[in-house]
Parts: structure tokens; sequence; C-alpha cells
């Protein structure tokens, strides 16, 4: 899975005009899965995402976890992080999981999330066109992947 981190103070997810999702301090995940991800790599990001020390402790170090200040998480899936852009002017999506194992593999990693111990979970709606609202704290904003860094 390819996530996309951001520190917010907060941040909310709407849909033909309803709020879906919406988190005070905390982080927003946008959240791809590609083909090869299992339910594995959702269980090892959430674990990863719950602990990483990205908030600022009181002399200004990251140095606290999302479970350390007690934040919200608000996940956004979105396939578009897998783009292919690099040959023509068209991006090519074909590097993102279909969708039903995609749908799957965002529901795990929310529920993955909260198994962790994250108490707000929040979530956009697969497949809609969902407008975010956040204010990036910092801004802070980190790319992770769940597969293996290549050797």
């Amino acid at each position: 899975m390819i996530v996309v981190l951001q520190r917010v103070s907060r941040a909310a997810v709407v849909v033909d005009g309803e709020v879906l999702g919406a988190i005070d301090r905390g982080l927003v995940l946008l959240a791809c899965a590609v083909p090869d991800d299992g339910p594995d790599d959702a269980a090892r990001l959430a674990a990863k995402l719950a602990r990483l020390r990205v908030f600022e402790d009181a002399d200004g170090r990251t140095n606290l976890s999302l479970l350390d200040v007690g934040g919200g998480a608000l996940v956004v899936p979105q396939f578009t992080l897998a783009a292919e852009w690099r040959k023509g002017l068209r991006p090519s999506f074909d590097g993102a999981a279909a969708p039903g194992p995609a749908r799957r593999l965002c529901a795990e990693l929310v529920a993955a999330l909260g198994a962790e111990g994250v108490e707000r979970v929040e979530q956009g709606r697969f497949g809609a066109t969902m407008s975010v609202e956040l204010v990036n704290e910092g801004p802070f904003t980190l790319v992770l992947d769940s597969r293996p860094p290549p050797t």
C-alpha cells in the first residue's frame, strides 16, 4: 500500500455536501492499494502509522506518535497515488489494485488502525468524488510504502 500521511490540526472529507468523517488533531492518510497488497500490508502500515513519531513534544521535537497525542485518523482512499505519469501526458492508473481488493484493503487499514488503539478513525467513501478539507500542521507530509525497499 502507498499512503501519504499529513499531520493536521483538523480535517474533514465531504461527499455531495455531507461530512462523512472529520477529525481534530491527527493524521490524514491518503491510501492506495496496489496489486500485490494483502491484509499483512494493511496491518503493518497501521502498526507503523499509530506509532510513528510525527508530533512535536514540549521541546518542539517530533517525538510523539498518534497514540501518544490521542489523535484521530482520517483515511481517504486515493487510487491516483499509483499513477504512472512519466510516459505521455495522460496518467495511467494500471498500477492501482482492482476496485474490489482495493476497497477491502482500505477497510482493513481502517479496522487495523482501530485495533492498534487509535480511538477515532474516520474515512472517506471508496469510489466517490470527495472534497478533503484539512489544515496541514507544519506542513508535515510523508509518503509511506508497505512494499519492501529495493535491494
